[in-house]
C-alpha cells in the first residue's frame, strides 16, 4: 500500500491527501508533513471532515469526568492546578464516597451520555483508594448501563485487570505532548512511563483514550510528533486540549491560542489518526460557538458536562447543538 502513494502531500494537495487516507494511506514519520501546518485551512478541515465521516460516521462520542480525588498531586506537570508544586489554591479532597460517584455517573447516564470516567489527582492510587475504585466501578457495572473509564494514574498490569473484571471498559493517560518536549512539562515521571502505562492497558484489551495539551509553548513539529505517537500507540481516542493558562502554574503568561490554530491541529490529528475518536476536550471556550466548527474539522467526539470549569455549556446544549449539525449523539444503551 506504502507503494502507491509516494507522490510529496505537497503535490497532491490535502483534499486529494484526505481521499488516498480514505482508500488507506496512513502518513507516517517519512512523509514530508510540512504542509499540513502550512496549508488552507479551509482546504484541511473539508479534507478532515471527510476522513471523520468516512471512519466515525455521524456518531459523536459523548464522555462525562467527575473528580474522585482533587489537588496535592505528587507530579510536577506545569499546567495543572492540582499539582502540589504549583501554587494554585487548588482545593483538595479524598477519595468521593461510592454513593457520590454513582449518583454523579447515573445523572450522565439519564442525560445520554457514553461514557462517565472517575479522574483522580496523584501518580498512582494508595491501596485504600484502589480498592475503593474496584468497589465503585464494579457497582456501577452492577446498577448502570454507561460505560465508565478510569483515569487514575499509573497502574500495574494486576491492577488493569482487577478494574477490567469490575467492568471498566477503557484508561486514560495522556501524553500531553511530544517526547522531546515532554521534559519541559514535566520531570516526576517520564514519557516513556506513560507509553508503557498505555501498552499495559491494551494488553489488558482495555480501550486507550490519551492525548494532550496544545499551547504550551511547544512547536507545531511537537504537536504532529505526539499525533504520530499516538497512531503508533493505535489508541481509541485523543483528547485535544487547548491550554487555558491557569493563575499560579508556571504557564499562567502563555499565550492563548487563536481558533485557527486549534481547528488546525484537530484537522491534522484527523488525518494523521484517521480511525480515532478526535475528542474536543479542555479549553472550548477559546472558540466561538463552545468549539462548534471542530465538529466540522475532524472531531468525532467531546468531552462534555454540567459543571466543567472552562466550558460554559451543559449536556443537552452540546447534544442540540451537534444534532443542528447532522450528528447522532444517543448512546449504544439507549
Amino acid at each position: 500500500m506504502a507503494e502507491e502513494y509516494r507522490d510529496s502531500i505537497a503535490a497532491v494537495g490535502v483534499g486529494a491527501l484526505a481521499d488516498e487516507i480514505i482508500a488507506g494511506r496512513r502518513l507516517t514519520r517519512e512523509d514530508d508533513l510540512e504542509t499540513l501546518i502550512t496549508c488552507d485551512l479551509n482546504e484541511l478541515k473539508a479534507g478532515a471532515d471527510r476522513i471523520r465521516e468516512k471512519f466515525s460516521g455521524k456518531k459523536v462520542n459523548l464522555c462525562t469526568i467527575l473528580s474522585g480525588i482533587e489537588g496535592r498531586c505528587s507530579e510536577n506537570c506545569k499546567f495543572c492546578a492540582q499539582s502540589g508544586h504549583n501554587h494554585t489554591g487548588c482545593e483538595h479532597h479524598g477519595m468521593l464516597s461510592e454513593d457520590e460517584i454513582v449518583a454523579a455517573a447515573r445523572a450522565n447516564q439519564e442525560e445520554g451520555v457514553d461514557r462517565f470516567s472517575i479522574v483522580n489527582s496523584g501518580k498512582t492510587p494508595t491501596v485504600a483508594d484502589f480498592e475503593k475504585l474496584v468497589s465503585v466501578f464494579a457497582r456501577m457495572h452492577r446498577e448502570l448501563e454507561i460505560e465508565t473509564c478510569a483515569s487514575v494514574g499509573f497502574l500495574s498490569a494486576e491492577q488493569l485487570h482487577r478494574l477490567h473484571e469490575a467492568g471498566v471498559a477503557a484508561v486514560h493517560c495522556n501524553l500531553e505532548t511530544s517526547r522531546r518536549y515532554f521534559p519541559s512539562i514535566c520531570t516526576t515521571h517520564t514519557y516513556d512511563e506513560k507509553i508503557e502505562n498505555i501498552r499495559r492497558a491494551q494488553r489488558e484489551g482495555l480501550k486507550v483514550c490519551s492525548g494532550g495539551i496544545i499551547g504550551m509553548g511547544e512547536t507545531w513539529e511537537d504537536r504532529i510528533e505526539m499525533a504520530l505517537e499516538l497512531a503508533d500507540l493505535h489508541v481509541d481516542s485523543i483528547p485535544i486540549n487547548s491550554l487555558m493558562p491557569i493563575k499560579g502554574t508556571p504557564l499562567e503568561n502563555q499565550p492563548r491560542l487563536t481558533e485557527d490554530e486549534i481547528l488546525r491541529t484537530i484537522a491534522i490529528y484527523r488525518y494523521i489518526n484517521p480511525e480515532a475518536d478526535i475528542r474536543l476536550a479542555g479549553g472550548r471556550a477559546l472558540m466561538a460557538d463552545n468549539g462548534r466548527t471542530a465538529f466540522l474539522a475532524g472531531a468525532s467526539a467531546s468531552i462534555t458536562g454540567n459543571m466543567l470549569t472552562t466550558s460554559g455549556s451543559t449536556i443537552r446544549m452540546d447534544k442540540e447543538m451537534l444534532e443542528e449539525l447532522g450528528r447522532e449523539t444517543h448512546p449504544a444503551y439507549c
